[in-house]
Order: structure tokens, then sequence, then C-alpha cells
């Protein structure tokens, strides 16, 4: 298992309260509304069930709690953005779902050992800058024979190869591997060791669909909260680069031919048993 030294940890510390305001940046939730169906799929590949304890870890605006919820599931949702809560809690109401949405950090769950049936993780999880701490706590709050399943863009997808881009403008910080990495299934076994036995790790793809290029750049520097808040602190020229190389982004996965955008998002789903 990997350590953290005290001057560390306090990095990583920093970085978090980093990210918390940019995710409470913009409006995720147009974003993530959008990636609903992979939480549908993941849910039903971990084989949520009626009267299951779930918990969907990094929840943004509730995708994957929904999604049980659904399935009448028992289903909180858990993330540290508490705009993104509210709007999970609105979601559910709409829906008539009995929905706990809860607020509380990936890394440090407010939740007992063993609390839950199912753990899941729509690409969010992912992006807890201490990677070991979070896979950790998603293990611990799992009972023993539960499922842990996660979605996770891959480094080599569309998603990767945005957060490249962004790392042109904001390098990330050095004490932070990429939540990238994690849509890997050997960074999968790093990070869970012997305490979950991954039963299927599919590579799957999500649809991106815009009406053009400028368009998808244009929604994610309105509404993608770091994307939103890097851009907020960039000059008019550096600006207009900044969106012309994300308009570039889906043009190398785009499958449309008539200036639209239907560009393939890749991630892995992972689906394992806690030992």
């Amino acid at each position: 298992m990997e350590t953290r030294h005290e001057p560390e940890a306090a990095a990583l510390a920093a970085v978090k309260e980093r990210q918390r305001l940019a995710w409470e940046s913009g409006d995720y939730a147009r974003v993530g509304v959008t990636l609903q169906i992979m939480a549908e799929r993941l849910v039903e590949a971990a084989g949520v069930r009626a009267g299951q304890s779930v918990l969907d870890v990094a929840c943004g605006q509730g995708n994957a709690a929904i999604a049980g919820a659904r399935r009448f599931a028992d289903a909180t949702g858990v993330d540290y953005a508490s705009g993104l809560l509210a709007q999970g809690r609105s979601r559910a109401a709409a829906e008539r779902l009995d929905v706990t949405f809860l607020e509380g950090d990936a890394e440090r769950l407010p939740f007992p050992d063993a609390s839950f049936d199912v753990a899941l993780s729509t690409v969010g999880v992912m992006f807890a800058p201490d990677q070991q701490r979070a896979a950790a706590e998603v293990a611990r709050v799992t009972r023993p024979g539960g499922t842990v399943a996660l979605a996770g863009w891959t480094p080599d997808g569309l998603v990767g190869a945005l957060f490249r881009t962004i790392g042109t403008y904001a390098p990330p910080p050095p004490q932070v591997r990429s939540p990238m990495l994690w849509g890997t299934p050997q960074r999968l076994r790093e990070l869970f060791g012997e305490e979950v036995e991954w039963v299927t790790l599919t590579t799957r793809t999500f649809d991106f669909c815009y009406r053009s290029p400028e368009h998808f750049a244009g929604w994610f520097l309105a509404h993608y909260g770091p994307i939103h808040l890097l851009a907020g602190k960039l000059d008019e020229d550096a600006r207009r680069r900044f969106a012309a190389d994300l308009a570039e982004v889906p043009k190398r996965f785009n499958r449309a031919g008539d200036g639209t955008v239907l560009a393939a998002g890749e991630y892995l789903e992972a689906v394992g048993v806690r030992r």
C-alpha cells in the first residue's frame, strides 16, 4: 500500500480544496446529467437489486444513486460539492425517488465499515487526489462479499485528451497522479490489491453528442467547473486559444460527417467482489 508523508498529505489536502472550489464553479450538472447512461449501465453490470444498500461515491448530481433508486435499492450519494448535492436532491424529488444525499469526502467517507452491499462511482472517485486513500475508503465501507463497481475514463480516450489539453494551460500538481489511471486494470489492481477481486473489466464508450466542435468547447467552458475556472484566469487571447484547442479534442474521435459531434469517449467499467 502507498504511504503519505506529512508534507505530501498537506499538499494533497490543498489540491482537494482547489478541486472542490472548481467543481462548485460553472454548472457541472449540465455536463454530468448527459452521462446518465453510464450510471445506468454500471448499476446493471453491478447487479443492483431492490432492497440493497448502495453508495454512490463522489456522486456529483447523483447519476448512480438515482439509477440505483430506480431499482428500488436503498441509495445514498456522497460528495463534497454541496451545490451538486442540492441538484441531486432536486432530481430525485422530481422523479419521486427516495435517495439520501450527504456531504462528505471520498477520502474520508462518513460511514462505518461494511455499511453497504454495493459501492459505485461513475467518473467521480477517480478525481480524488489521494487515490490510494480513496480506494481504501471504497473498500472499507463495502461489506465482504459485496460489490464494487466503477466507471473511469481511460488515458487514451477523449476525456484523457481533454485533460491533456487542460494541462497545457494549467499543469497538474506534481503530487497528483492522473485520474485517468483509474481507467486502467493495472492501476485498479494496484489501488485495491487483495481487497477486491475484479470479476469483469470491460472497455466501453460513451458518445459525446454536440452541435459542433465549437459547441462542445463552449459547453465545457461555460459549465465544466475545472475548465470554467481555468478560463476565468486566462487573458482574452489565451482564452481564445484555449477554446480553439478544446474544440480540436472531439475532432480526433468524431464519427459524424455533417459538422456535428458524435465522438466516442472510452471508459473502463470495472465490477468486483469485496473480499
